[in-house]
């Protein structure tokens, strides 16, 4: 794991390490019974969850986030481990908010709330400074969807597994701006 944290260019020492172990051991245990994630062994899990979680650190903005569609919490919940001064509202519609809920219980993470929700019936009075999604769906989609929740100075932050060059396109001809990373 440190390896991984320095290849990010973060400082071993400012990240919960046992906590993120305990997480995946969490994560294992549950996933038995539930299918959280195709990913079964730790080994895969500390790269594919853990550190591709963490890879948009330097990308968040502001204190209060969001993570719509979080599923066993990833990323949230592994960025409110990461930076504990930051509130994160984790939003998902099936019962791997029931995992995240023993994640809650089981770790103590005081930054760390979730909502059993779909992002178009979410209604929380606040906006986020920060919405982060790992997308399957389009981010034109995606952006419609959650600019309700979004502050006006806010920024959306979206995983996707490949180069969306389509997707991209569309948010062109909505005269959006975007960066890639």
């Amino acid at each position: 794991m440190v390896a991984g944290l320095e290849v990010l260019e973060e400082d071993p020492r400012n990240h919960p390490c046992d906590t993120y172990l305990a997480y995946i051991n969490l994560l294992l245990t549950w996933n038995k019974a539930y299918s959280l994630t195709a990913i079964d062994s730790e080994e895969s899990m500390l790269p594919h969850h853990i550190l591709d979680s963490l890879t948009i650190l330097p990308h968040l903005h502001g204190v209060l986030c969001l993570d719509v569609g979080t599923g066993a919490g990833l990323s949230g919940f592994i960025l409110a481990l990461a930076r504990s001064q930051l509130k994160w509202m984790l939003l998902n519609s099936n019962k791997k908010i029931r995992f995240l809920n023993q994640a809650i219980l089981a770790l103590r993470p005081e930054n760390v709330k979730t909502v059993y929700s779909r992002i178009e019936d979410y209604q929380p009075g606040i906006k986020f400074s920060t919405v982060i999604c790992m997308t399957l769906t389009s981010l034109a989609s995606f952006r419609k969807a959650a600019l309700p929740l979004l502050h006006e100075n806010g920024r959306f932050l979206v995983m996707k597994g490949s180069r969306p060059e389509k997707e991209l396109a569309e948010l062109e001809s909505l005269d959006l701006s975007y960066s890639i990373h």
